[in-house]
């Protein structure tokens, strides 16, 4: 049989081939394993189907020996007297039982197997699996969504609705758990065991769910209710083999813990103990991480009406710039101090889709740059793919940054090159600055452009829900909106950095965000935008 190979195989390979290892950092890159998974469910069927049709052979066969044998047993001499059938009991014995056992040991799932062999070198990773996984905890975190909700795919604005099972919510936590995760931990081996006890079919057993969170119930201070799920565990499984060793260990916990509370009666203590099963959530290294998930989530915008009545919407001919009087672009004020702008109909749709088709091949793991060695790395903040384009690539570019500079009045010679970005699951970039600061001086040293001055920011989509662009210092939250670009200064024009620009692109919890940013560099702008008299003009 000639292996099930379709001709799109060839075009998806060439598609995956530069996404191998994170597909969760891009959902633009994951539409691939979309058309992959079809692939694979058609491949399948034909399977299916040919190994149908060895069946219907081989019974029809069977059928056809079966009236033949009930005829022959029934006077064996009196059949084989006909010569004929004598012959013909011979010629079946020596040729198509044979024929049959071919068909019987005929693979018909190597054509399947071949595929599936194929495709697999470009399927998403444990890495990828464990990237899903810790997106949805960011978003369950930021936008203060419970396991139960997510669990029920209960998100705004989603055209599809899906579930996750007991298995799924097991394999959440373990991942949690994996990762030292506890908090995380306990939340998602708690919808686990609740959807179980609904009655929820499931591979996983009570028993492994009990077993992880009562350990991950201990690792948070929680004893007692670790004593409780312990103990249920027992009952379900009496010879499980740290659960006898896990209760004594509790117990012998309890009672150093009563024991030092007796010696110390006259002491005030201020712990408190977790109430049904719920847990504070455990701080990290972001100290602005209350400010920006409430941002994200749309509460605690600083706009008050003396500021709003600051901000206007007026028509940009960049100073009377010959190429924008005619047709000017609607500008709107997002914010007074910082100035920040939005402009409107930058991009049309046709440009999006070629910036799209552009840089689609080319995205790879979105980077930082090092702020001691000027490095570019990864990192866990900023999750997201990235490429970017020449002006040599295709006319579109060209026109797209000299657009740019007419609008902002600055130079794009000494700018960085158009970056595209795409987001993934959950995808986000905490909260950073544009801009080197004075503790980091050699981050653009090799470019010598100096600073970057501005950040000129194209919204390539309308993202259903999250996805803002955010300024915890101030409180501004900027929603994308396709073919609007936001722009904004990170230089005082005295070259100080201002650092009230930092800013951080929220995370998508309902949609695909793409966006182009150009960064504009000191260099060639010293008479564009020339110096103020203090150091904070």
């Amino acid at each position: 049989m000639t292996p099930w190979i379709p001709a799109f195989l060839l075009a998806y390979t060439m598609c995956v081939w530069h996404a191998k290892g994170e597909f969760f950092t891009s959902i633009g890159q994951m539409t691939d394993l979309i058309y992959a998974e079809k692939d694979l469910v058609q491949s399948l069927k034909a399977y299916i189907q040919e190994e149908e049709s060895k069946l219907l052979k081989i019974k029809s066969w069977a059928e056809k020996m079966e009236s033949l044998t009930i005829k022959s047993t029934s006077d064996p001499e009196g059949y084989l007297a006909h010569p004929v059938n004598a012959y013909k009991l011979v010629k079946r014995l020596n040729t198509e039982w044979l024929e049959l056992e071919n068909l019987v040991l005929q693979d018909s799932a190597k054509g399947f197997i071949t595929n599936l062999t194929i495709q697999r070198q470009f399927f998403p990773t444990e890495e990828d699996e464990t990237g899903a996984a810790k997106a949805l905890m960011r978003l369950q975190d930021t936008y203060k969504l419970d396991p139960e909700t997510i669990s029920k795919g209960e998100f705004p604005g989603t055209k599809y609705r899906s579930f996750l099972t007991v298995d799924d919510c097991f394999g959440m936590g373990k991942t949690a758990y994996n990762d030292g995760d506890y908090y995380h931990t306990v939340l998602w081996m708690q919808q686990a065991l609740k959807q179980h006890d609904s009655g929820e079919e499931a591979t996983v057993s009570k028993v492994e769910i009990l077993d992880y969170l009562s350990y991950a119930v201990f690792q948070l201070g929680d004893i007692l209710r670790a004593m409780e799920l312990t103990r249920r565990l027992v009952s379900l499984d009496p010879s499980h083999e740290r659960a006898g060793s896990n209760m004594r260990y509790f117990e012998m916990l309890l009672k150093r813990e009563k024991e030092h509370q007796v010696l110390n009666e006259t002491s005030v203590t201020t712990e408190t103990t977790p109430q049904d099963g719920i847990y504070e959530r455990p701080q990290d290294y972001l100290p602005e991480r209350e400010i920006y998930e409430a941002l994200c989530r749309g509460e605690g915008v600083k706009m008050t009406p003396r500021r709003q009545k600051r901000l206007f919407c007026r028509y940009h001919n960049g100073n009377r710039n010959p190429n924008l009087i005619i047709a000017p672009f609607k500008e709107e004020d997002e914010w007074d101090s910082p100035h920040i702008v939005r402009y409107y109909d930058v991009l049309s749709d046709e440009e999006i889709e070629k910036i799209k088709e552009l840089a689609k091949p080319k995205l790879a793991r979105a980077t930082v740059r090092d702020p001691k060695t000027g490095v570019l790395t990864v990192a866990s903040y900023r999750v997201s793919k990235s490429s970017w384009l020449e002006e040599e690539d295709d006319p579109v570019v060209a026109k797209v940054n000299s657009r740019m500079e007419h609008i902002t009045g600055l130079t794009a010679k000494t700018a960085e090159l158009l970056q595209v970005a795409n987001y993934g699951m959950g995808g986000q970039y905490e909260p950073h600055f544009d801009f080197s600061r004075k503790d980091e001086p050699d981050v653009f040293k090799r470019l010598g452009t100096g600073n970057r001055v501005a950040t000129f920011l194209n919204y390539m989509s309308d993202v259903e829900a999250g996805g803002a662009t955010v300024f915890p210092d101030f409180g501004a939250a900027i929603w994308p909106k396709k073919g609007t670009a936001v722009f904004w200064y990170n230089l005082f024009r005295s070259g100080e950095g201002d650092y009230r620009t930092r800013h951080a692109a929220c995370p998508v919890l309902v949609g695909c965000k793409w966006v182009s940013n150009k960064w504009f560099h000191e260099r060639g702008n010293e008479f564009l935008r020339p110096c103020g008299k203090t150091e904070v003009d």
